[in-house]
């Protein structure tokens, strides 16, 4: 059984111009217990900072991926080994 408390570190990767308005590419960080799925974990990196800020000013359209698979704002991170972050894509 595992505990509700556990900890859990993450490997964060920003593409395109999420990663330009953060400043660089990964961070492995360690996950508070209280950000519990994407939408969390968005509010929660907007405190870090005004770079967060500026490149999820608008979480609606950031697409997200758990261990590359794309994930929703309520999906929940709390296995993810790596959470990716980048703008939708458009085709033409």
């Amino acid at each position: 059984m595992t505990s509700g408390t556990k900890t859990n570190t993450v490997t964060l990767r920003y593409f395109a111009w999420v990663r330009e308005k953060i400043g660089f590419a990964e961070e492995e960080i360690f996950l508070p217990a209280e950000v519990a799925t994407v939408a969390e974990l968005i509010v929660w990196l907007k405190t870090r900072g005004e770079t967060y800020q500026a490149a999820f000013d608008k979480p609606e359209v950031v697409r997200t991926a758990l261990d590359q698979t794309h994930a929703r704002a309520d999906t929940p991170i709390a296995n993810a080994r790596e959470i990716a972050f980048f703008p939708p894509v458009t085709g033409g």
